[in-house]
This record gives structure tokens, C-alpha cells and sequence, in this order.
């Protein structure tokens, strides 16, 4: 009994010796170049959420026109699926039924009959499983004050105008890709499967027409579409600025290895991870969280922040992004941080 505690003190011993030293090797790189997502100073990057989507209808060029009137920095985050004519259009849904006047599948329109017949993307009607409830009305977008807006409520940049005075069109990630051909996007794609593979070539058709791999992160919820950009990647087929972040796998697998102390062993090759505070019970917005993909060149981003405390722990603790559905609040906390600097 005696050398059977001997051997098992030796072999927990071996292996407390084992995991001090994965926790003291320096961890890889796994974003290899300087990393666009990081924040460049002391506060975090500002990221409109659908363009800021408690201000103006999400993912409308007019809201991200909006949060760029508040930052000229911001990161724009959208959402995105392909129509049945192959144009990737800005969408949090796959279906039309909660966010305009029409109803069914992105993928069973044409892109050019919702501009012909001016399909109003300035709705938050009342859906289930994105279905239109039967017998449910329309219900036009308000803003938190309550108040209908149009799109000639956007301070546009000079030289722009509104492309509609009424109607919120629909919007294609090319139109946002040129329209702000300096800012950071963060892409997702919502569509899944054989579709999602689709809308995933068109986008980087689209990356490489406009030479944008250095400022656009792809992201998705779908395993095969998060796979597929790390295939990308190790079999050459993108640039090495292609910038990706995890979804929910990806994310956990990191999140286990940091508390066990050895994230040593991550090496997805991917640039930022977007995370709630918290997720089943689990802080998420630590200190020691953002330092250790730090040390990985990774940049956590947190979603979707509203609350003003909220967001001034995220500076706090080192936040490289806070993702929101209010820029002009998130804009009025940085502003006091900037005032007692």
C-alpha cells in the first residue's frame, strides 16, 4: 500500500511538474501579423451592433451611416445571407418576415426585386422560429424613446444622401464594404450549410475585389463554416491577413484551456474572440481572460453591451472591443474616460 501512495504521489507530482511548464511556455501566435482587431489604445474599439440597432433598423446602411457620425473609427458589425441571384445582402435573419414588409427565405429572392419593389427593411414585427405570426400587424421600428425615424434622420457624411427618403432598402455587404472603405467589419454569415458555403464565396470574391482582408473578420455560429476558414487558411487559399473569429466551439475550446491553464495548446489560426460576459454560470470578462489571448495576439471583443457600468468594466479590464447597440452611449462613456485622462 505504502509504494502504491509512493507511485501515485510521484505520478501527480510528474504531472504538476508537466503542467507548470505548459503553463510557463510561451503561448503561440496565433494571429500572425500585427492584429487589426486589438484596440490601438487605452479604450476599446467601438462596434455598432447591426450599426447600432436600437438607434436605426439594424443592418441598414443608414444605421451604420449613424455609428459612423458617432466614430469615424467604428468597427461595423452586420450579418449577412445570400439571395437567389447571388447578392450578399445585410440581414440579422435568413428570413424577410421580422425586419421588413415582405415575407419568406432570403435565398428564394432576387436581390434586384427587393430594390424594384422597395422592401422596407424598417420593421421589428412580431415572429416566431423567424416566421410571421399569422394575423400579427406590422410593426415599424421606434427608437427607445419611441419615436419612427426615416432615413433622412442619419447625419450623413458630406457628399452623401440618402438613398431613399422613406424606405430603409435593402443593403448589400459590397455597398457597406465601399461605403466605408476605412473602418474594421465584422462579418457573419447566418446561413448554414450548402448556402452558407455559397454566401462564403461570394464574400471572399468580394474581399479580394476590394482588396478589404486586412479590415473584415468573418464570423459564424456554424461549425463547417468556422472549419472551413481554418481550411482556408492552412491549405493556402486566402491571404495570411484573412482575419476569422470562432463560433461557439471555438470560443469554449479556449475558454476550457485558459482555466486549466493550458491554452499553450490552442492554435486555431484566427484573429478575435467575441464573447458574452458570461455564459453558463462562467465569467467571462476577466482581466486574466484578455491577458491570456493577448498573449496569443487575439482580441476579445464583448457583445452585445448596453449598460453603462457594464461598459466601463470592459475598459476597465482591458477590452479590445465592446459591441453595442447604443454608439452614442458607448461614445458618451469613452468620452468621460478621455475627459479624466
Amino acid at each position: 500500500m505504502k509504494k502504491f501512495f509512493k507511485g501515485l504521489g510521484l505520478a501527480v507530482l510528474l504531472l504538476l511538474l508537466v503542467w507548470l511548464v505548459c503553463f510557463l511556455l510561451p503561448r503561440p501566435q496565433n494571429f500572425a501579423l500585427t492584429n487589426p482587431m486589438r484596440k490601438a489604445g487605452e479604450l476599446p474599439i467601438l462596434i455598432a451592433h447591426g450599426g447600432g440597432n436600437r438607434e436605426f433598423p439594424d443592418n441598414t446602411l443608414e444605421a451604420f451611416y449613424n455609428a459612423y457620425s458617432v466614430d469615424p473609427r467604428a468597427m461595423m458589425e452586420t450579418d449577412v445571407s445570400i439571395t437567389k441571384d447571388g447578392v450578399v445582402i445585410l440581414s440579422h435573419d435568413v428570413r424577410l418576415d421580422r425586419k421588413t414588409n415582405v415575407t419568406g427565405e432570403i435565398a428564394d429572392w432576387n436581390y434586384a426585386d427587393l430594390i424594384a419593389q422597395k422592401v422596407d427593411f424598417g420593421y421589428t414585427n412580431q415572429t416566431k422560429s423567424q416566421k410571421r405570426v399569422e394575423g400579427s400587424e406590422l410593426v415599424r421600428f421606434t427608437t427607445e424613446d419611441g419615436r419612427n425615424v426615416t432615413p433622412l434622420d442619419v447625419t450623413y457624411p458630406e457628399g452623401v444622401n440618402p438613398r431613399d427618403n422613406e424606405v430603409f432598402l435593402a443593403t448589400t455587404l459590397e455597398e457597406l464594404i465601399t461605403a466605408f472603405p476605412e473602418n474594421a467589419i465584422n462579418v457573419e454569415i447566418k446561413q448554414s450549410g450548402e448556402l452558407g458555403m455559397k454566401c462564403l464565396q461570394e464574400i471572399l470574391r468580394l474581399l479580394e475585389k476590394h482588396n478589404a482582408w486586412n479590415r473584415v473578420v468573418l464570423a459564424s455560429f456554424h461549425a463547417e463554416l468556422y472549419n472551413e476558414y481554418l481550411r482556408l487558411q492552412k491549405a493556402g487559399e486566402v491571404p495570411e491577413t484573412f482575419m476569422c473569429s470562432p463560433g461557439t466551439d471555438g470560443a469554449t475550446k479556449f475558454v476550457v484551456m485558459h482555466l486549466l491553464g493550458l491554452d499553450v495548446f490552442f492554435r486555431d489560426a484566427m484573429c478575435a474572440f467575441q464573447l458574452p460576459t458570461e455564459e453558463i454560470g462562467i465569467d467571462l470578462a476577466t482581466e486574466y481572460l484578455v491577458d491570456t489571448a493577448h498573449k496569443h495576439n487575439l482580441a476579445v471583443h464583448y457583445w452585445t453591451i448596453n449598460d453603462r457600468d457594464e461598459m466601463r468594466m470592459l475598459i476597465d479590464i482591458g477590452a479590445d472591443g465592446i459591441m453595442t447597440d447604443y454608439p452614442h452611449r458607448l461614445a458618451e462613456v469613452y468620452a468621460e474616460y478621455a475627459k479624466a485622462e
